[in-house]
């Protein structure tokens, strides 16, 4: 797994490159625990290159969602591969994120 950052005006976008599974979800916390991150009020996540990902990986995203919610930041997924989409439905996670079909989407959404 491979987490990439990039700031544009107060948004960062996350790219997630690679399987986010049980070990590589600890460097994705780290990423999303970083104090920093809270001084932005947008989260983009770019799964674009997201090939899979398991319940840890997901547990790391719903473990940041209170706190994003509470600090007023929002987290919107984008370019999600079908078979990482149908985890997030199933789950029913669709219900309680944000995921969209690009980033001209995610951005828009974002600036509401």
């Amino acid at each position: 797994m491979k987490i990439t950052q990039e700031i544009k005006d107060n948004t960062v976008i996350m790219t997630l490159n690679g399987e986010l599974d049980a070990s590589s979800s600890v460097l994705l916390d780290e990423e999303l625990s970083d104090p920093e991150i809270m001084k932005y009020s947008k989260v983009l996540v770019n799964c674009q290159d997201l090939n899979y990902i398991s319940s840890a990986g997901l547990g790391v995203f719903i473990s940041h969602l209170q706190r994003f919610e509470d600090a007023q930041i929002k987290l919107i997924f984008f370019n999600m591969q079908d078979k990482v989409r149908n985890v997030f439905e199933i789950l029913g996670l669709d219900l309680l994120m944000t995921i969209v079909s690009d980033y001209e989407e995610a951005r828009t959404i974002a600036n509401e």
